[in-house]
């Protein structure tokens, strides 16, 4: 019986366990050992962005032997913003704070200043006060949020900042801070609520932009410190932004880039004494991805722009600059160049380069021996070569509007096969790229066509694209997802029976309105902290301040029409199994939104799994718990489509 048992009743299970693929998760779980790197003024050290479970950490490093001589770390949840070497010997770091692995940092006005030996680390501005670790006075109000926008030419203890009060629509004033102190000493006030500035190679600030409470986003210039700040309208909308870049060596033409009444924006010089724009650079389909400047880090040279890859455009193409970069890109092999800072003399280059298959790496350059050598990688173990590419698409939505995207298959792939859709969070003005992408290399490893849709209300393809999406949650963003999948089973890139969607934060939203809309479509759905309930959200949105109000109102519609609009009212239409992740600490995506979702699944007969941890927010941070997400993720993936299963 034993035997009749193992070659009759048992070989068909067994037979099906033993086909079904394994992925090692490992690799795709670690953390970059580093992010950003930026090198010294005198070339003797680096500073770079480390991943920690559950923050970012900044170190400085000897250039020579990459010995580390200084940190700065905050608490948990904590990110290095951005950071600054304001002089050779001391840097100074902005600390934000994300509450979960899948949330944008929130700026809180914190900066750290440490020298490069470790020595005189010092906290120099917090809501939260700066007097020192031992101070006992008990503080009743916040104080203002403090941010850097530039260092000084010539001054190596002062730094330009922004304090912003702890108000919802704040007036903003702009500052000097000592680096060693601490002190700040007001330089000017502007307007304009809620403003950011933009200064010139001799340190005087002379654009601010920012908006009141009802979001209309102005442009003031001054010509020096002594003059009065005046609104420059180049557009003739008030619906149509105006963004400074930067100025020419001699700050006589200011670049900026504009908003067209359709299409990518421009980018144009303007003369401040005659008014005059010139239109410098601008892309049939996308807009600016990345300003372009001079080895003194502050000039505009030219524009970086993302859409089937990373292509650089200059103003002059015979600038110093504009030919180093000319001189590099045919050495990486159609990788992404960036110089991301250089020595005060220029001799030092550091060079990020990335890719679709490349997660990052950083070259250090001599422009003088015109040699160059790799110095850090963010994953060192991920080789380009094993990684899988994304190749562009583009396809007609149902009203024409032209939909763009990115399609990466699984290795080896040939027909038709099972696919998953993976709209991105957001939604508006974030976009899907031509860059290494965690969750789609996971998939696609794991045997899945992957397709990421950069849907009405996306960036990079002009403001009239990012409009379109306006009050469009469960609609014309939902159509242009769903034409995508049509699009992907009439090319034969997808098998039609399947298909799975699967989304994080406003993904998680189109994954279950998707289950919805189209229940013959998908054979599953994904949710990762998602909003499911468009009214709660709304309420919560419009609870933070009146600009915040505002947003709510034009961007996602009025309340009391969202409820149709909302998954967990829609939970008798889904007939396809939903896996549904979630954190109890996610104030973004607050965990009531998938409870209320599992719970009418459940009352409608529906088939969920859940994962819920207590202590995590918008997005997993503990490693254990990635694993658990992503080993269900995969097991339930598995299931519906047959792909690998986690091992």
């Amino acid at each position: 019986m034993r035997r009749l048992c193992g070659w009759l009743v048992c070989s068909v299970p067994l037979l099906a366990w033993a086909q079904v693929p394994t992925l090692e998760l490992e690799p795709y779980l670690r953390q970059p050992v580093f992010q950003r790197v930026k090198i010294s003024p005198d070339g003797a050290y680096y500073a770079v962005t480390t991943a920690l479970e559950d923050r970012t950490a900044l170190a400085v490093v000897r250039a020579d032997n990459h010995q580390p001589t200084a940190k700065v770390v905050g608490k948990r949840g904590s990110v290095v913003e951005d950071f600054w070497w304001a002089n050779d010997e001391r840097i100074v770091v902005s600390l934000a704070t994300r509450r979960g692995s899948r949330d944008e940092p929130v700026s809180i006005g914190e900066l750290h200043a440490v020298n490069a030996d470790g020595s005189n680390p010092r906290l120099l501005a917090s809501p939260y006060g700066a007097r020192g670790p031992l101070d006992t006075t008990v503080q009743l109000l916040l104080e203002p949020s403090v941010y850097l926008f530039d260092t000084l030419p010539g001054d190596r203890r002062k730094v330009l900042v922004y304090a912003v009060p702890q108000t919802s629509d704040p007036n903003v004033r702009v500052e000097r801070l000592d680096i060693y102190t601490g002190g700040r000493d007001t330089v000017a006030m502007v307007p304009v609520r809620r403003a950011r500035f933009l200064a010139d190679a001799q340190g005087r600030v002379r654009f601010a932009s920012g908006a009141n409470a009802d979001n209309v986003q102005k442009l003031f210039y001054r010509d020096d410190d002594g003059s009065a700040w005046r609104h420059i309208d180049i557009t003739g909308s008030a619906t149509r932004n105006v963004y400074a870049l930067g100025f020419s060596e001699d700050g006589r033409v200011a670049y900026l880039q504009v908003e067209q009444p359709d299409g990518p924006d421009a980018v144009v010089a303007w003369d401040p004494a005659s008014g005059r724009t010139t239109e410098l650079l601008r892309d049939a389909r996308v807009d600016p991805y990345r300003i372009l400047y001079a080895l003194d880090g502050r000039t505009p040279i030219g524009v970086s722009f993302m859409s089937d890859r990373v292509r650089n455009r200059f103003f002059d193409d015979n600038h110093p600059a504009a030919r180093l970069y000319r001189s590099l890109e045919p050495a990486f092999d159609g990788d992404a160049i960036h110089i991301t800072s250089t020595s005060a003399d220029g001799r030092l280059a550091l060079v990020s380069l990335w890719s679709d298959r490349n997660s990052g790496d950083y070259i250090l350059f001599d422009t003088v021996s015109k040699t160059g050598r790799r110095i850090f990688s963010q994953r060192e173990w991920l080789h380009p070569a094993d990684m899988l590419g994304s190749r562009e698409i583009a396809f007609d939505a149902r009203d024409g509007r032209r939909i763009h995207g990115y399609l990466t298959l699984p290795r080896d792939a040939s027909g038709p096969r099972p696919l998953v859709v993976l709209p991105h969070g957001g939604p508006f003005g974030i976009f899907d790229s031509w860059s290494f992408d965690d969750d789609t290399q996971l998939l696609a490893a794991a045997g899945y066509a992957v397709l990421r849709v950069n849907y009405r209300g996306s960036g990079n393809y002009g403001r009239a694209h990012l409009d379109a999406g306006a009050q469009e949650w469960g609609g014309a963003m939902q159509d242009d997802l769903t034409d995508a999948t049509r699009w992907a089973i009439q090319t034969g890139v997808a098998e039609p029976d399947r298909i799975c969607i699967y989304g994080a934060s406003y993904g998680g939203y189109a994954a279950l309105m998707g289950a919805a809309r189209e229940p013959d479509l998908y054979q599953c759905a994904v949710g990762y902290v998602g909003v499911y309930d468009l009214e709660m959200f709304h309420r919560d949105q419009s609870g933070n301040s009146r600009s915040s109000r505002t947003w709510a109102g034009e961007w996602m519609g009025a309340r009391g029409t969202l409820a149709a609009r909302s998954p967990v009212n829609l939970a008798d239409r889904i007939r396809v199994p939903v896996f549904l992740a979630a954190g109890g600490q996610d104030t973004r995506a607050p965990l009531a939104h998938s409870q209320r979702m599992e719970r009418a699944l459940k009352r409608n007969g529906g088939t969920v799994e859940t994962l819920y941890y207590p202590n995590e927010g918008h997005g997993f941070y503990t490693e254990a718990h990635r694993r658990a997400f992503y080993t269900r993720l995969l097991g339930f993936l598995s299931t519906h489509l047959g792909g690998a299963v986690a091992r």
